[in-house]
């Protein structure tokens, strides 16, 4: 009898979690498990937005795929899919076509630039570990470039962040504890610096306690931070950003460094997989099936879901998609065994949001945090996600320890 193959497209936290969660459950004998992802390398894109500042070197958010799955039950393919066909239950890569029995989308977001003019041409993006790597990289240059220019253009020194929800506000925090050492390293006075947030919408990190909120923004302007609320980005050009301040009034902030934080959509290939998506996310079925197809499963930043006691989407973070993965494989068993699928319910534990290296917000186990105890839960956060994926070796390799 011909082994079911259950194929698992990218290796973020969703896909990732599904594999270590199914070779638990599946044994050789029973299926054929293949990952195919396009790095051979796992990235913490919770932590991008310090690779993106420089607060921690990259390879530090980074770890092979191959250290945390039993390559005897798992067959690893490093391949970038090129396209998805439900259909025909095809799956095109750059090593050549795929077949399935079941088939598990974990692609990951791409950044969402709602039609601005320029942005995708003009701005920086915390996208993946490399375009992390190039931010870091650009604002250096933009330092070092001051630093040697005998007219000193101080629009070099200007750093534009687009969005003020989660990955904006985690980035600015960074940064507040970044510039010092830039300015001491380059030599340059820090009140030349200028950081500056811009957020169309009316409010700075949208879902979180309004108190809470104002402590990270209170504690962001202690370390030099601008805020410009309710002023969106209409244009982006080579020499900075145009913004909306008023009904007919714009102003152009020249900046060398833009950068786009501001909203998230999922993979394109969605798109054209024949599954019904809006912005490339699928409205999945309560056990994360795509509606339609019952050998397709959606996890991650692809898979659109509603809090129905709310009646708004569930955020797609790292914590909701790792527990999605758990559900997934455990539902692939069950569909081998022909047994009934189970619902996915998220178990929410609450949310932490960085404010740098040592200072934070959160609110978790029906409490608030501030300052260093938020930080600190932080970290434990990070670890546990490690702990999850590579057990007890990948959190002393690459855990973080420092929580004072």
């Amino acid at each position: 009898m011909k082994r079911p193959t259950i194929l698992v497209l990218g290796a973020g936290y969703g896909g990732l979690t599904t594999v270590v969660n199914l070779q638990k459950l599946v044994t050789p004998d029973e299926a054929n498990i293949v990952l195919v992802n396009k790095n051979d390398y796992h990235y913490e894109s919770t932590w991008l937005h310090e690779a993106g500042a420089g607060t921690i070197d990259a390879d530090k958010a980074r770890y092979d795929v191959t250290s945390v799955i039993d390559k005897s039950k798992v067959k690893f393919v490093k391949a970038s899919v090129t396209n998805i066909d439900v259909n025909e239950k095809k799956v095109e890569t750059s090593e050549g076509e795929m077949t399935y029995d079941y088939l598990v989308i974990g692609l990951g977001f791409e950044g969402e630039t709602f039609g601005i003019p320029g942005l995708d041409t003009h701005a920086l993006a915390l996208a993946n570990l490399n375009a992390a790597r190039q931010v870091r990289e650009h604002i250096e240059y933009q330092f070092a470039s001051w630093s040697l220019d005998e007219e000193k253009d101080d629009s070099k020194l200007t750093i534009v962040v687009g969005g003020a929800g989660f990955t904006g506000i985690e980035f600015l925090g960074e940064l507040g504890n970044r510039v010092p050492e830039l300015c001491k390293e380059f030599d340059i006075p820090q009140e030349k610096v200028r950081v500056l947030c811009v957020e169309a919408a009316p409010m700075v990190l949208p879902g979180f306690d309004e108190g809470l909120v104002d402590y990270a923004v209170t504690q962001l302007e202690k370390k030099g931070i601008e805020f410009s609320i309710g002023t969106p980005v209409v244009e982006a050009t080579e020499e900075g950003v145009k913004i909306k301040t008023g009904e007919d009034e714009f102003d152009f902030v020249k900046a060398g460094t833009v950068v786009w934080a501001a909203g998230v959509r999922g993979n394109r290939l969605i798109e054209t997989s024949g599954i019904e998506s809006a912005r490339a996310r699928v409205r999945v079925e309560p056990d994360m099936r795509a509606p339609g197809f019952d050998d397709v499963f959606i996890v991650g930043d692809c898979a659109f879901m509603i809090n129905e006691e709310v009646n708004r989407p569930y955020p797609p973070t790292a914590q909701i998609a790792m527990q999605q993965g758990v559900q997934i494989a455990k539902n692939i068993k069950a569909l081998m065994n022909n047994e009934t699928t189970a619902k996915f319910v998220p178990e929410l534990k609450g949310s932490v949001c960085s404010l740098g290296h040592d200072d934070a917000i959160g609110d978790a186990m029906g409490r608030k945090f501030t300052g260093k105890t938020a930080s600190a839960l932080k970290k434990v956060i990070d670890n546990r996600a490690l702990y999850l994926v590579g057990g007890a070796g990948l959190v002393l390799k690459k855990g973080k320890f420092k929580f004072l």
